[in-house]
């Protein structure tokens, strides 16, 4: 039966806007930071009252940064391409005069951050105007933020980059900031029909990110288009480790076959049809393999793994009560703290094993395909939904696009992974538009 509030919701969903689109207009005078700023600011006002997305924006202090960000360019002060792009901030990365609040009671208080998370930082410095922090769940883990999906409001936007997502979606910011520790930069992508780039496991800086599992917490990109995810951390990338070499060969697509993806929904299964068919006539090299390893072995030991750290991390909120931290989180400490350490160790050990036989069949060059999720995004707003398709990537380690492929017959959108290998990031950001042509939903 189709879903009525799906098909109501589609003006909620707007394109942003292209970040290289919107830099040329800048440049050649057609807009400026302020109405820019301005007119995302007025799209807040419109539509976040039932989309729900942010947490906290200071328009007085975005339009003096906007203004700020103009007088640089008249006096010739261009700092690249993120010049006098707004960008969302998830709400577990610091930003000097924001409170960081995770989404938790026991942060309602927190005072304003006095220093900005590395990514905030290096956005500042290359120009980006922080429109203002938007929701997470609970510390990044698994319980809802006030966030929706604005492709239907009845329908989870996914976690934990929840407000990241849904106000990219609804147009309210050209690019926002999540993280992902499991699949929470490329699930909420996927759910809300934006694009992603989560960079390879580890790669980006993460002083000034409230920890929850400290050796996967990964800062990505969330943007209307795949493409523009990735060219914003083209931008960025410069100031961080440089890549492994860029193979000299052209992209060949390989399409993982698993059994861990054999429960997709007919939609998606059909959907992923027929992005192989459109690679194929787009002459884009493309074959199926079958997967060297286990991924529901390996999106098991990702679980063990991170649910050790998280509790590790966060054990000291016990001492608030489980009256004041959400139910999901509360078990997940407490699973965590009742992991042995040797049984983290080994985990930890037969995950680089598995990493090793995976990238060991494969070439640089290749690009791994795969639906990004089992289902479209599930109705109702306490679960964020099956994080099992992306965490094996997640555990492998390189960088993942989320591609928005198709919708349903609900009017849901419907994605596709591409992954790399470790290290491949800039390789990967640089193909994104030609990888993503092809197959991209272009709603």
């Amino acid at each position: 039966m189709k879903d009525s509030q799906a098909s109501s919701n589609t003006a909620l969903v707007r394109n942003p806007g292209e970040i290289k689109s919107l830099a040329k207009a800048l440049r050649r005078g057609e807009i400026t930071a302020t109405s820019l700023a301005a007119q995302y600011l007025e799209r807040i006002e419109e539509v976040d009252a039932k989309v729900r997305a942010w947490r906290m924006v200071k328009p007085k202090q975005v339009l003096r940064e906007a203004a700020m960000r103009d007088q640089e360019l008249r006096e010739g002060h261009d700092r690249g391409l993120l010049h006098g792009i707004p960008v969302a901030i998830k709400d577990i990365i610091n930003v000097i005069g924001y409170p960081t609040r995770a989404n938790s009671k026991p942060l309602q208080r927190a005072k304003p951050a006095t220093a900005d998370a590395s990514i905030v930082a290096n956005l500042k410095q290359l120009g980006c105007i922080i429109l203002g922090k938007a929701h997470t769940t609970e510390f990044a883990l698994q319980d809802a933020s006030p966030a929706r999906n604005p492709h239907a409001l009845g329908h989870t936007p996914g976690g934990s980059s929840s407000g990241s997502a849904a106000a990219v979606a609804a147009g309210m910011v050209p690019l926002a900031i999540g993280t992902q520790t499991v699949a929470s930069v490329n699930r909420p992508a996927a759910y809300c029909g934006i694009g992603a780039f989560k960079p390879s496991t580890g790669s980006l800086i993460n002083f000034g990110i409230t920890p929850l599992a400290p050796n996967y917490d990964t800062p990505g990109l969330l943007a209307y288009r795949a493409a523009d995810a990735a060219l914003a951390y083209l931008c960025l990338a410069p100031s961080y480790m440089p890549s492994e070499a860029a193979p000299v060969e052209a992209p060949e697509i390989i399409v993982i076959e698993d059994p861990l993806i054999d429960n997709a929904a007919t939609s998606i299964q059909s959907a992923i049809s027929n992005a192989i068919d459109a690679y194929k006539t787009s002459a884009t090299p493309i074959k199926r393999m079958r997967s060297p390893i286990d991924f529901g072995r390996l999106v098991a030991l990702q679980r063990l793994t991170m649910l050790y750290e998280c509790g590790h991390s966060l054990a000291h909120l016990r001492e608030h009560g489980s009256s004041q931290i959400g139910p999901k989180l509360w078990a997940a400490i407490h699973e965590g703290l009742s992991i042995e350490a040797a049984s983290y160790d080994e985990a930890r050990r037969e995950i680089n094993l598995l990493k090793f036989k995976f990238f060991k069949r494969f070439k640089p060059h290749q690009i791994f395909l795969m639906p990004a999720t089992p289902q479209t995004a599930p109705k109702g707003l306490d679960w964020t939904g099956d994080p099992s398709y992306i965490a094996g990537w997640t555990a492998l380690g390189g960088p993942v696009l989320t591609v928005p492929i198709a919708m349903d017959a609900d009017k849901l959108p419907i994605a596709a992974l591409l992954s790399a290998s470790p290290g491949q990031d800039r390789w990967l950001a640089k193909q994104s538009r030609m990888l993503a042509k092809p197959i991209e939903n272009q709603v």
